[in-house]
């Protein structure tokens, strides 16, 4: 099957953008791990889907798979791209969409720059929603606010804080982001028991009460460049533990982030940030 495809990126968290307006491509998983791979495919950390409105209400529907082929929640820095893309390809006149997601759904905003602004939603810290399954492990400060003691496999420890952002994620603050164990221990903490869809593991260090440093090790992914749901994770982390104030610029190695949330339990958190087309293009994929 021959298909078209667009390469964006936001902030370096690059992505494989499929229009299926028109009709489903049907891709398997081992498809899009094709498409997701840097030698033999296009090359992307996620794989976006834009799809037509399932409802009244809706502008569209936008699927997300990871290069590992699973499909995941959410994706801070993909959805930016997705609004870009369905703006330039001409599939609406508006400058702001709703779209459906797996878990609900989100409002997307172009910018008169040329940024992206998201309403990411309500975060969500309650463990059974995350999920997150904490029995047997040591809660450290306040109900909602706490951190926990994951032990891990190679005998090592992570006091992390666990939020949702239709995406679960464990952030922990650590001292110099050059040298956290990011690629060590990231995959551990993905895979730990006590998250039954796994996780994606942020580290964060503070630089300011208005600026932070960020690297995440994503599921599926690895380490990417940038993370939105990773910056807005990491941002309402440190609200909740008093080391930040409410609007902050999240500084990934792919660019910042600017994330602003009021601390409210039902407050949505807004994420604003660059999404870049890189090009248009055509492959050839294989049945498997």
């Amino acid at each position: 099957m021959r298909m078209s495809f667009t390469k964006m990126q936001g902030a370096g968290n690059d992505f494989v953008v499929l229009d299926e307006t028109q009709g489903r491509l049907n891709l398997s998983a081992a498809q899009y791990r094709f498409l997701a791979d840097r030698h033999f495919g296009v090359g992307a950390d996620q794989i976006l889907s834009v799809r037509p409105s399932p409802a009244v209400g809706l502008d569209f529907e936008y699927v997300i798979h990871n290069a590992d082929g699973g499909e995941v929640e959410h994706c801070g820095n993909g959805a930016r791209c997705f609004v870009r893309y369905v703006i330039d390809k001409g599939l609406t006149v508006k400058t702001s969409v709703q779209v459906k997601v797996q878990r609900g759904q989100i409002e997307l905003s172009m910018n008169a720059d040329g940024r992206v602004t998201v309403n990411m939603g309500a975060p969500v810290l309650e463990p059974e929603h995350i999920p997150f399954n904490p029995v047997g492990l040591t809660a450290k400060g306040q109900k909602g606010c706490e951190t926990w003691l994951l032990p891990l496999s190679d005998g090592s420890e992570a006091q992390v804080m666990v939020v949702s952002l239709g995406n679960p994620h464990a952030v922990q603050v650590v001292a110099d982001i050059a040298t956290a164990p990011v690629l060590s221990q990231g995959p551990l903490i993905e895979k730990h028991a006590a998250f039954p869809n796994r996780v994606n593991a942020g580290y964060m260090q503070i630089q300011s009460r208005s600026a932070v440093l960020l690297r995440v090790y994503e599921r599926g992914a690895g380490e990417t460049l940038a993370c939105g749901t990773g910056a807005c994770a990491a941002v309402v982390a440190g609200i909740q533990l008093g080391l930040l104030d409410s609007c902050v610029d999240v500084h990934t190695q792919g660019g910042i982030l600017t994330i602003e949330w009021a601390g409210l339990a039902e407050s949505p958190i807004y994420m604003t940030g660059p999404a870049t087309f890189v090009f248009d293009g055509e492959i050839e994929i294989p049945d498997l």
